[in-house]
């Protein structure tokens, strides 16, 4: 049980750094715009299409984990992420725009959606009496993956191939499928005897089997509100770090070169990516020390600051060091989720409740990533600006809902005056 355990931990990890280059996006970004001719607008759309089928994807991939099991799922969904980045390289050599919102957006990410909750709902079955450590360690490889990608993979392909992304694309969706199946074919549901009951409290009564009645709660609505305000801020940054760091770069010291600015930016997401990892096991234990409420409040608290200060800052060392925190706190927001949804919810809903709940990602890659994208179209000589203000005033909004949150499981029945106070945390004192 012990080397088992071990073994879908390490499949259901690689399995997520594969997934987790998404988020290495940026490095394409200025590529894409400058050898394809499209806007920044057009570009991101792609972007915010993936980070969309994702979330959607993910919904469904959580309803039906129980029906078909992790490794369908995760054999569907690496058979798409990798067809998506071949269809991306077609749409490249023909120059057409739709097609690659079909292939990296749709196809891929849809992919990414299916295999992202499949191993953490998987992972987390194996490791009930550690589901904060254990679910942070592999959402850990989500965000390192864009380290792999932009510091180590995507630079050598970029080398070989002197340039050619249609090249690039093509050489990562084999590169990707290559180490995607192996690891889906690994995975498979511990012993069904007790993980049903993993989340339940000894005095639990029978539950409705639908989630309908939980999805439709006043506390799964917060939860997704808290959710995709952190999402949506630090995912606004993700898209377009690289970028954002050359224009401060560049206006510290105009002497610079280009190529080596995009260096800088490269190195950044690589950077970045390890606190997005790190994040995520950090918060993630965190969480089970002091509870998940106190934690997403830390984390939309102390964004409001880095970003007020990100507005201004034209060190690029410190706006550096203050984006690498943002992505420990968009990857806290992540490891997170998942054990509260289990103690919200229990085991038996785990994987349906956090696949609806990931909606909240999908509908923050079409937010986060277009604003800024129009921004940067719109006003350049601002964007950098304009892009944190509206970062704050979403952390702001987060941060008010989250004292809505509590940690407590959530039992569905006729609701009386008392109940409901309960859920929301407000005290009630007694009659006598």
């Amino acid at each position: 049980m012990g080397i088992r355990r071990i073994s879908i931990a390490f499949f259901c990890t690689m399995l997520q750094i594969c997934f987790g280059t998404v988020y290495a996006w940026s490095f394409f970004q200025t590529m894409l715009v400058h050898q394809s001719g499209w806007t920044h607008t057009e570009t991101a759309w792609a972007f915010s299409i993936a980070i969309f089928c994702l979330g959607t994807s993910a919904a469904w991939a959580g309803s039906a984990l129980g029906r078909l099991g992790p490794r369908k799922l995760a054999l569907a969904g690496s058979l798409m992420f990798s067809g998506g980045y071949v269809i991306a390289s077609a749409a490249l050599w023909l120059d057409l725009l739709p097609l690659f919102y079909v292939g990296y957006g749709v196809i891929g990410g849809a992919g990414i959606g299916l295999g992202y909750v499949t191993p953490v709902a998987t992972v987390a079955k194996w490791f009930p009496d550690h589901k904060g450590l254990v679910t942070g360690i592999v959402v850990m490889g989500f965000g390192v993956g864009a380290l792999l990608l932009s510091k180590g993979l995507a630079p050598f392909l970029v080398v070989r191939t002197e340039g050619d992304l249609a090249l690039v694309f093509l050489w990562l969706g084999i590169i990707f499928a290559g180490i995607l199946l192996p690891c889906s074919m690994a995975l498979s549901d511990p012993s069904p005897v007790k993980a049903p009951d993993a989340g339940r409290s000894p005095g639990d009564v029978a539950e409705p089997e639908s989630t309908l009645p939980y999805v439709k709660s006043g506390q799964f609505l917060i939860m997704w509100t808290v959710f995709f305000f952190n999402i949506a801020a630090g995912i606004s940054v993700i898209s377009f770090q690289s970028e954002l760091l050359q224009e401060v770069w560049g206006l510290a010291d105009p002497t610079v070169e280009p190529a080596v600015l995009a260096e800088y930016g490269a190195t950044l997401i690589a950077a970045s990516s390890v606190c997005n990892g790190v994040g995520r096991l950090f918060w993630g234990l965190l969480s089970d020390r002091i509870g998940r409420v106190k934690v997403f409040r830390i984390l939309l608290a102390s964004q409001m600051v880095v970003f007020g200060v990100l507005m201004t800052e034209e060190n690029p060392w410190i706006f550096s060091a203050l984006v690498c925190y943002v992505l420990l706190c968009f990857g806290g927001g992540f490891a997170t989720m998942p054990p509260y949804i289990l103690d919200v919810f229990g085991a038996e809903k785990m994987a349906k409740m956090y696949g609806v709940v990931l909606t909240a990602w999908a509908a923050a890659g079409i937010c986060g990533p277009l604003y800024v994208g129009y921004l940067k179209d719109s006003y350049p000589d601002r964007a950098v600006l304009y892009c944190f203000l509206i970062g704050i005033l979403m952390l702001g909004a987060g941060y008010l809902f989250s004292y809505l949150l509590n940690d407590g499981r959530l039992r569905l029945g006729r609701p009386t005056l008392e109940t409901t106070l309960h859920q929301y945390g407000i005290p009630v004192r007694s009659a006598g």
